[in-house]
Formats: C-alpha cells, structure tokens, sequence
C-alpha cells in the first residue's frame, strides 16, 4: 500500500512536513472520538473500526489528500485487508524490522528521521500505531507481489525495450507533464531570527554553480538531502507544492531560485535539469546506426554481403559477426548521433526506418549498408538530460508490468471479497 499512497500524493510533501505548512497544533483523536472502536467495515470476516477510519483520514490530509477524504481512508482500509487476507492465505508474514524499516524510508522522503516523522505525526493527531498499520500494509503487499510475480516469471523482450528506446508514444495519449531535477536548501527559521535566517538564504541563491550550491547545502540546509548537497532524484513538476512549483518552472537549467519562504522556514532551489515531455522532433532524437561498406555498387561481393546481412542480422550487434572476416573499417557503428551530426544521405533515411531495419545506399560507386540500432532522448549533460540505458528501460517496463498485474490483483480480490459496511 506504501506504493501505491505514493503514486497519489506528491513526493514533496514531505517538504511541506518539514516546514510546518501541513502540521499545526491539533487535540489527539483519541480525544475527539466518540468512543466507537466498534466494526463500521468487515472485509472477509475482517473488521475495520470508524476510529481507524477517522485516523487513516487525518493521516491522509496531512499527506495531502483532498475531496472525500473520509470515503478515500475507507476504500485504502479496505485494500489493507485485502492485502493482509491473500499474504495469510500465501503464508506471508514480515518481521518488526521490516516494517521499523519501511516507517524509516517513508520518513526518509519526508527528510525527516522516523521518530520525528512520528512526533509530527503524534502533533497532528495521528497515532503511532497508525502510521505503523500503513507502512505494515505496504511491505506485506511488496512480498505478496514478489512472491506472486516475481522469480523471473515475466519476461521483457528486446523489441518491447526498442519501441520504449523510440519514444513511440500512444496516439491520443496525455501527454506527461515536465520532469525537473532539482536540488533543495532549507534552512529552519527559528524565532527571533528572521534576519539571520533570510541572509542565509540569499547566499544559497547568489550561487552561480550546481558544486557552489551543493557546498551551501551542506552548510547550511537543515533537509536530510544536505549531505548529498541537496540533490533530488528527478521528479514530474507536478509533484511540488505550488508555491515551489511555479518557482522552479520560472528558472533556467543551472539557476537558484530567490528564497521561497514560509511560516517555518526559507528554501532556495537549484534547477539541474528539465524534461519537458514534449513530442521528439529530429533535433530532440538521438539515433544510433550502423554503416556496413559492402562493395562496389552491383558487384558480386556487394550482393553477397548485402544478402548474408539480411539473412543474419536482426540488430546492430550482429552485423560484427557478419563482417567478422571483413577489414574492421568497413564497418561503422555510430552511437547517439543528433540532428547535423549525421551525413545528409543517412539522416535522410533514418527517419523512415524502424530500429532493426537495413537500407542500402549508394555511395561514391559503392553501396552501403545502412542499418538503424536505436533511437533516444538526446543528451545534453550542460541542461541535466540523460540518455537511457537497456537495462534501466528493462526494468522500468518490468516495473510497470508488475504494478499493473498487481493492481489487477487486487481488484480481482475486491470483486471476490465479502465486503459489509455497518
């Protein structure tokens, strides 16, 4: 379940934590229920109180939830059971430290320890015991999934990583809003303090370099992203406070923000990079492709060569055991080629083709092999772009795979459950 509240709430929100937009004073609600721990839900046999309802309800606010938070606790109680019943019937238990583990790490993105994670928790209402059924929840479900998916029972093949490679988005699809990759200093405003603080910030925002504020970071940040100099891993824009994300959108790749301040704190930004999801154009695309010389156009040697390459090659890599017994310059192999840096006759062509797909041209008398090996971002180290890689495409298409099945799973369990609401 941890994953999944996840995907649903804004990484960030943590940050709002940290600086005291979510939390305020609250009475405990032990203290405000009414006294009724009695069942309001069974789930297969399962009870699930209005009480564990009213706490998932307020722990959920404080995550960010909004509209019928109340309806929104209900259903993710629901899926708890559901997740606790098949892990019994798999015969799956975790231990205390998994789970004391698991309340770490979520805490972990709130850059907060666990323990104060808990008091935030504890000052907002929300009961220990509360956060720890939702992180329990969480890491049963993560060994269910394994257990039900995983020991290499789905399999990823190589032209499903090609068409990933290619960018070729769904017609009609919604297109996916800017990712930015940002780093953070946030420095704690302590009463009194006001002046000392704002200087702080302002020297985190004259920094002209990613290093010089990496430095500041760890100097000055209170965030537990300081010691890695504030840096964040890169994230949709959509997962920042509002306040944050306007600023963010508002620089340039290698720019501070000004500070942004709030009732408890200062925070200034530095943007690394930004994607910002649109549609590939030929000066967006990075293409890989291979050249094989296969001899005088029309000759013997040029068909022979051309026919064993069609016959033997499906992808770019086996065009070396192709050409094993041919003088290694003939063949070319070209990685991540941008717009202007491929010659004019091949540029025009590839476009056309399909990453495997072979043409040949005709080239001051010879012909030539064209083959396309693959297609990607570019990659632009000086604005934080990054070309991916066959393994991570791998694993994010297995992980997208998993999560679909899981979440196939439990609807399935929720179509087969007994579900009685008092």
């Amino acid at each position: 379940m941890t994953e999944r509240m996840m995907r649903h709430f804004p990484s960030l929100l943590g940050w709002v934590l940290t600086a005291g937009l979510a939390l305020g004073t609250a009475a405990p609600l032990q203290a405000q229920a009414t006294g009724d721990f009695a069942p309001a839900i069974t789930v297969n046999g399962l009870a699930i109180s209005g009480y564990e309802i009213a706490q998932r309800a307020r722990f959920m606010e404080l995550l960010g939830a909004t509209g019928d938070v109340r309806k929104m606790a209900e259903e993710a109680l629901i899926d708890d059971r559901l997740q606790g019943w098949k892990a019994q019937s798999l015969g799956i238990s975790v231990s205390r430290e998994a789970v004391t583990r698991g309340m770490a790490e979520f805490a972990a993105r709130a850059n907060l320890s666990a323990e104060d994670f808990l008091k935030a928790l504890a000052g907002a209402g929300v009961e220990a015991q509360t956060y720890r059924d939702f992180v329990t929840s969480g890491v049963i479900w993560r060994e269910v999934v394994k257990t039900t998916y995983g020991g290499g029972r789905i399999q990823i093949s190589d032209a499903e990583i090609d068409r990933a490679l290619a960018h070729e988005a769904p017609k009609g699809a919604e297109p996916e809003p800017p990712k930015v990759l940002i780093s953070e200093i946030v420095i704690r405003n302590f009463p009194g303090r006001d002046a000392e603080t704002m200087a702080k910030a302002r020297k985190a925002a004259a920094a002209k370099t990613e290093a010089e504020f990496a430095a500041l970071a760890k100097e000055l940040s209170s965030a537990k992203s300081a010691g890695q100099g504030g840096r964040l891993d890169w994230m949709p824009v959509t997962a920042l406070p509002p306040e944050v994300r306007e600023t963010v959108l508002g620089l340039r790749p290698g720019r501070a923000s000004a500070p942004v301040e709030t009732p408890n704190s200062v925070s200034v930004f530095f943007l690394r990079g930004l994607d910002e999801g649109a549609p590939l154009t030929p000066q967006t695309v990075a293409q890989g492709y291979a050249t094989l010389l296969l001899g005088a156009s029309g000759s013997p040697e040029a068909a022979g060569w051309r026919a064993k390459a069609e016959a033997d090659a499906q992808r770019c890599d086996d065009l070396y055991s192709v050409a094993a017994q041919l003088p290694p310059e003939r063949l070319e192999r070209v990685e991540a080629a941008r717009a202007g840096q491929i010659p004019a006759d091949i540029a025009r062509v590839l476009p056309r083709m399909d990453i495997g797909e072979m043409t040949v041209l005709t080239r001051g008398g010879n012909d030539v092999l064209v083959m396309l090996c693959d297609r990607g971002r570019a990659i632009n180290a000086a604005v934080g772009e990054t070309g991916p890689s066959r393994e991570g495409t791998r694993d994010q298409l297995l992980n997208a795979r998993v999560g679909a099945l899981a979440d196939r799973l439990l609807a399935q369990l929720r179509a087969e459950a007994v579900i009685v609401r008092k």
